[in-house]
This record gives structure tokens, sequence and C-alpha cells, in this order.
């Protein structure tokens, strides 16, 4: 069943992530088989703006199965954004605003590069805490993701997140440690890829009333759950929408960085993604660029040769997943459907004896 966009179409970020395009908004579909409509608050930076689009689409393209769904994007203010991303905001997006009066089963609410050691000194951060408590009473279920993840917890229930000593960066396998709607039907290990700075810990999290559900003694906790009001709650840390190539453009980009003097190290290779001769060559680049530090070598980055050897090794978890969120939130719309038409038939039923 074809994913359902309510404004424009993404069919040039889904060539370029070669997944299935969504269906425009207004499409013909069968009124009698029950749908969700899902609220994508795309935060991202301006370079991944579009791919992200592509890869939430794709992700609950593939996860949907037979349950039809519509997507509509929203955006945040107070998050720069160039002249051409703005344009492209403006033509495909709701403002936050709009949501309010809107009516949205789930929400999918993303991160963005921060710009403050706190938080709550992003610039967007008080309309992003208006928007968690928007959630918590208008949606069945908000999936928050990465540093929407360590937003949310910070907000909700004063939970501090760690800097790490290095970039938690590569493909990780987390252990399901519980079962629970979302965890139907997974591997024992699900496969996750993480790209962050910063982590919230476990026990600060069980402290407060989270259940962790996939977790690693390598990389910590992946995937967690509360009841927030009437909502669901589900964290990632990582990113189990990134498309195969993701993370080779996050490692391209960081030793851009460092070739402009922006970053003092090299950036760590991903874990777990390279083969091993993609290893070895991503190593021989290092060596040689890490003694010239000049942006000109980045155009010698064996980008071509290191992506024919990628494969989406954690597209089985996060469909999975992702097919579980779905049917979670479509059985809770129906529970909650059929309570308001009980009350309502008996009282009909009350008028008609009466008479």
């Amino acid at each position: 069943m074809p994913v359902m966009m309510q404004r424009g179409s993404l069919d040039e970020a889904c060539a370029q992530e070669k997944g299935p395009c969504p269906t425009p908004w207004g499409v013909a579909y069968d009124a009698n088989v029950p749908s969700l409509t899902i609220g994508l608050i795309n935060n991202m930076p301006d370079a991944a703006l579009e791919a992200t689009e592509a890869q939430f689409s794709t992700l609950i393209g593939s996860a949907a199965g037979d349950i039809p769904v519509r997507l509509v994007l929203y955006s945040l203010p107070n998050i720069p954004r160039s002249e051409s991303a703005q344009q492209h905001l403006n033509k495909f997006y709701f403002k936050i605003d709009e949501l309010w009066n809107n009516q949205c089963d789930a929400l999918i609410i993303t991160g963005t590069e921060p710009r403050h050691t706190n938080l709550r000194e992003e610039e967007y951060w008080p309309v992003l805490t208006d928007v968690f408590d928007w959630a918590g009473s208008n949606t069945l279920s908000t999936v928050v993701s990465c540093l929407a993840a360590h937003a949310a917890v910070l907000y909700n229930d004063g939970v501090e997140r760690n800097r790490l000593s290095d970039k938690r960066f590569g493909v990780f396998g987390f252990e399901r440690t519980r079962d629970h709607a979302l965890t139907q039907r997974t591997a024992e290990t699900i496969r996750i890829p993480h790209s962050r700075w910063n982590e919230v810990r476990e026990e600060d999290l069980v402290s407060c009333g989270y259940a962790v559900l996939a977790k690693s003694a390598e990389a910590g906790v992946d995937m967690f759950v509360k009841e927030c009001k009437q909502s669901l709650f589900v964290h990632f840390q990582g990113h189990p929408e990134y498309s195969a190539r993701t993370l080779l453009r996050e490692y391209r980009r960081d030793i851009g960085r460092f070739l402009r003097q922006e970053r003092d190290t090299y950036p760590s290779m991903p874990h777990g993604y390279f083969d091993f001769d993609g290893c070895r060559l991503a190593e021989e680049f290092q060596q040689v660029a890490s003694s010239r530090r000049n942006e000109e070598f980045l155009s010698s980055f064996p980008d071509d040769v290191l992506a024919s050897s990628l494969q989406n090794t954690w597209q089985p978890s996060a469909t999975r997943v992702y097919r579980n969120w779905l049917q979670y939130v479509l059985s809770r719309k129906a529970a909650a459907s059929s309570l308001v038409v009980m009350p309502d038939s008996g009282r009909a039923r009350q008028k008609r004896s009466a008479a």
C-alpha cells in the first residue's frame, strides 16, 4: 500500500535515495479500509532535509503493507535555513502552527544538529516543547529520533544527555530486552545505524519510568518507550530510517570538516559498515589525508568504490519495528473509535426505549 502525501511530490528526493516514491495526496483509496495520518516534523539540516523525507516515506511504505498511510510534512521555525531549503519548506511543508488544528494519529519528530550544549538554549526549544505537549494530548503515539529523543526526555523528565568521548557512529547490534508490541517478531539482535556525540543512559531512563526495549553493551540504549499523557512516546537514539549510503555521506562530510580544520581529529570510520576491502580503502585514504590536510584532496575520496559494497543490513529490523508501530497505532485508533461509538449507541437505544 503506497504512502500518500498531503503536499507536493518527493520524486527527485526518492530517486536520489533509490526508494519508492509516495503517492500524491488525494489518490483514491478504499474508504472502508482503516487508515492512518502521520505527521512528519522534519528538523534535519539543509543537506539532509530532502533525503530524510525520502527515507521516512520509503521506510513507512515498506512497513505499511496493507495499511493506507497519509504522511503530512511539517517544519519548525527558528532552525537556520538556506534560501533554497526555505523555498522547499514553503512549497511542500505545513507551518507548525497548522498542526494545532489538524488531526494526526501519530507524529514522527526528527533531530537536527545542536548549536548549544544545553538544548534548552536552542532557539526552537519553546515551540518544540509545545509540540511535545500537543503530541501527548492529541496523538496515539509519537516517534522521537536522535536529538529529538534527547530533547523529549529532557523536557518531560529532566533526563540529561551525556557527552561521549568519540562519536557513536556506524551500525550496531542491539539485544531485545523485553517483550513489547514494538518488538514482536523482531530478531533477537536488532541492527540500527547511529550517528551521535551524546547519549542518554539506561539507569537515568529506568529511574524515570522508561521501558528500555533494545540495548547494547557497546553502544548503549537504542529504543525506549514511555506513556506521555495519552500518547506512547517511542524514542530512538539511532536512525532506523537511514538509507544504505547515509553513513557514507556523513563520513565524507566529517572528513571534509577535518580537511578544512573545522575539527581537530580525523573522524572514526563507521563501525560495522564497510566490508574488509572497504575498511582497507578507507584506512589508506585516511593516511594520505591526515598528512596533506587540504580540502582539495576530498575530491579523491573513493565514494563510488565504497558505495558499491554497501548493503542496508538494518532494513529488516527497521521495517519490522515500524510495521509493529503502525499496527500498534492502528489498534489503538480502532479501540478509541469503539469507545466513542458504544456510548452513543447506548444513548440511542435508551431514547428509543423511552419513546
